[in-house]
């Protein structure tokens, strides 16, 4: 089969390599789409590498059609159109036993410990078939709708997080995939403004496309000053950071009111730090949350808002791109020339 090899730093090399056999609990699946993630192009530039293997196999966000189970598989068959819900937890962790799955401390993933999407076919260990790992699409739901589940996710365990309230004013640091999924959540919880931060011109277009009531362009216009105008002067209720940059974090704090929320919801660099005036957080009695990942149950429900048709996806990704222009797909994404790249493996 082909695959998309992994081997280092700025180094994918698309080549023929053995198709995976599968043993007792295993399955088969054939990969129709995978999609690009902000955290595939940190792998890929060398600025993630726990967990990451070389060489391997990466990619986590995928959907295909499964073509073979090992034996005593229960609750799927050959023919099912399925996506991956690619982080397998423990389920006995602290973590996991809170109900934060998410957070699970023995946690492993397809597209790290396990070889992943960006390939023909890929096989998914018995571990993640017994946990509930596939997730099965709905006949009128295409597979390129379906192939961004996974990062809906993870933006709807960031709304949780975030606490978004009805009528609440929500400012989205970022318009890549990722921060239009959080306006058209922050829209769906009820959030009565949205508005969006993006020095790319036709990313700021494609966040009023996704719902955004404002958009700013902080290369020629002051955040703050313009969080000021629109909320009169009180600040936002919620700010999503969509991008990781630490530069940012104290700027982002500094828009809330008091009480407000700073979701730092991507993920940074390793070793980058960020200077924050601690008396922002501590006289504005600011909450500070992370997100990572998402749970079975996040998953679940982001497939089932695309299904019932609640989630734009076309303003979400950019397809036509396929093994052979992998590297140009992961670059796109990365200087921002389109949205979420879309990988066409089988047709």
């Amino acid at each position: 089969m082909k695959a998309a090899v992994f081997k280092g730093p700025e180094n994918m090399e698309t080549k023929e390599v053995e198709r995976p056999e599968i043993g007792e609990g295993e399955i088969l699946l054939k990969v129709f789409n995978s999609a690009i993630c902000g955290t595939d192009v940190r792998i890929y530039t060398g600025k993630k590498t726990k967990d990451v293997r070389t060489p391997s196999i990466i990619g986590h966000e995928t959907v295909g059609e499964i073509v073979d189970i090992g034996t005593n598989v229960v609750n799927y068959k050959v023919g099912e159109r399925v996506g991956i819900i690619p982080i397998i937890y423990c389920q006995h962790c602290d973590a996991c036993l809170n109900g934060l799955e998410n957070a699970c401390e023995n946690r492993q993933a397809i597209g790290y410990e396990f070889d992943g999407g960006f390939a023909e076919y890929v096989k998914i260990p018995k571990k993640a078939v017994e946990k509930g790992n596939l997730l099965k699409i709905p006949d009128h739901v295409t597979y390129s709708q379906a192939v961004i589940t996974e990062p809906l996710a993870c933006c709807i365990n960031g709304l949780r997080k975030s606490n978004v309230q009805l009528n609440d004013t929500v400012l989205v640091i970022g318009a890549g995939p990722i921060g239009l999924m959080h306006v058209q959540l922050s829209k769906i919880a009820g959030a009565g403004k949205v508005y969006v931060s993006e020095i790319v011109d036709h990313r700021r277009e494609k966040a009023l496309q996704a719902g955004a009531d404002e958009v700013i362009n902080p290369e020629q216009e002051s955040l703050q000053d313009k969080v000021k105008e629109f909320t009169e002067g009180k600040g936002a209720d919620v700010c999503v950071m969509a991008i990781g940059v630490g530069a940012l974090v104290n700027e982002c704090a500094g828009v809330l009111k008091k009480c407000g929320t700073l979701n730092l919801f991507a993920g940074f660099s390793k070793g980058e730090w960020s200077q924050v005036d601690p008396n922002l957080i501590h006289y504005n009695e600011l909450h500070v949350v992370g997100t990572t990942a998402s749970t079975r149950a996040d998953n679940r429900n982001a497939l089932s808002l695309i299904a019932n048709n609640k989630v734009d996806t076309e303003v979400l990704t950019t397809s036509g791109y396929s093994l052979n222009t992998i590297e140009e797909a992961i670059t796109d994404v990365m200087y921002g020339t389109g949205m979420k790249s879309v990988l066409t493996i089988n047709e």
